[in-house]
C-alpha cells in the first residue's frame, strides 16, 4: 500500500490529519541534576536504529513539567506511595518497608529490570503483580485491584527510585523469550474494525502527527506515566487497553498473557532509555 494510501486511511481512522513532524532536540536533565538517557542506539535484533523517548514528542511545555519535579504533578503519587511503603496493612502487621526497608537503596533498579520471570506463578510478573503477590503471601492483605489509586502510587514509588537507570530486562530466565516472541507476535497483529497493530502507529508512523498530537515511537520507560488530558497517573496496561480500544477492539483483562507478553517485548524495545517514572506525557 503507497504510503499516501496508509496516511489517507489513518487521517480517516482516527479522525485527524497526519501530517509529518519530528522528536524535538533536547535534552532532559531532571531539577539540573539527573540527566536522562532519552535517545540511545536500539539493541541488536531491534527494528529501529535509534531508541527515542516519547518525552521528545511532546510540547516544549509538557517537557518542562518532567525537568521539574516541583512542577511534575506524578510526584504527588511518588509521596503517596512512600507514606503506602511505610503504612502498615494486613493481618502479618507489616508494611512493605518492614521487609524492604529504605526504598532508596532496595528498590533501586528494580523498575529497570521489571518484568521478571516468576517461576511459581509460570509466567512474567510485572511490579503490580509483584507488589499483589507481597501483599497476599507476606502482609496477609487484600491485593490492589487493577488501577487502584494506590496500586498506581506505589508502583511509581518503587519505579521512581530507578530514576535515571537504563531500562534492561533478562529474556534468558525461564520462559521469558517464549514470551517476548508471543509479545512481538501481539505487537505486530492488527485487530479490531480499524485494522491497526501498535506497529502501525509507534513504528510506522512515529514522528508524525494525528490530529494534534505526535505518535511517538510507544516506548515504556516512563511508566507509570502522568497524563496531562487525563489529569492522572496512567498505568501500563491501562495505555495498552485504550490503545486496542481505539482499534475498536476488544480488549483484554489487565494482566492478562496477552498483555503480559506484550509488556514483556515493548519493555525490551526500550532497552538503554532511563526510566523517566514518573514521566509527563499530553
Amino acid at each position: 500500500m503507497a504510503i499516501c494510501a496508509i496516511s489517507g486511511f489513518l487521517s480517516l481512522a482516527l479522525g485527524g490529519t497526519v501530517m509529518a513532524g519530528g522528536p524535538a532536540d533536547d535534552k532532559l536533565v531532571i531539577d539540573g541534576e539527573i540527566e536522562i538517557i532519552t535517545r540511545t542506539a536500539a539493541p541488536d535484533g531491534h527494528p529501529l536504529g535509534e531508541l527515542i523517548s516519547g518525552w521528545h514528542y511532546r510540547t516544549e511545555e509538557t517537557r518542562a513539567l518532567e525537568a521539574d519535579s516541583f512542577q511534575n504533578p506524578g510526584m504527588l503519587y511518588v509521596e503517596r506511595g512512600a507514606e503506602i511503603w511505610n503504612t502498615v496493612e494486613g493481618d502479618a502487621g507489616k508494611s512493605c518497608a518492614s521487609c524492604h526497608e529504605d526504598a532508596s537503596e532496595t528498590m533501586k533498579g528494580v523498575g529497570a529490570s521489571y518484568p521478571k520471570w516468576n517461576e511459581a506463578a509460570g509466567k512474567p510478573f510485572n511490579i503490580e503483580l509483584q507488589i499483589n503477590e507481597c501483599r497476599e503471601a507476606n502482609m496477609g492483605a487484600k491485593p490492589y485491584k487493577f488501577d487502584a489509586a494506590d496500586q498506581k502510587a506505589l508502583t511509581t514509588y518503587i519505579k521512581h527510585q530507578s530514576l535515571g537507570m537504563p531500562v534492561g530486562i533478562d529474556l534468558s530466565t525461564g520462559a521469558m523469550q517464549e514470551w517476548w516472541d508471543k509479545g512481538k507476535e501481539v505487537y505486530y497483529t492488527r485487530t479490531g474494525q480499524l485494522n491497526l497493530a501498535c506497529a502501525t502507529c509507534h513504528e510506522g508512523y512515529n514522528g508524525m502527527f494525528i490530529r494534534a498530537d505526535h505518535l511517538s515511537q510507544g516506548n515504556v520507560n516512563g511508566f507509570p506515566t502522568y497524563r496531562l488530558k487525563q489529569a492522572d497517573m496512567v498505568s501500563l496496561h491501562n495505555r495498552f487497553r485504550g490503545c486496542i480500544r481505539d482499534t475498536r477492539a476488544e480488549f483484554p483483562p489487565a494482566f492478562s498473557d496477552s498483555l503480559m507478553a506484550l509488556e514483556v517485548y515493548v519493555t525490551w524495545r526500550s532497552s538503554g532509555l532511563s526510566v523517566e517514572t514518573p514521566a509527563v506525557r499530553q
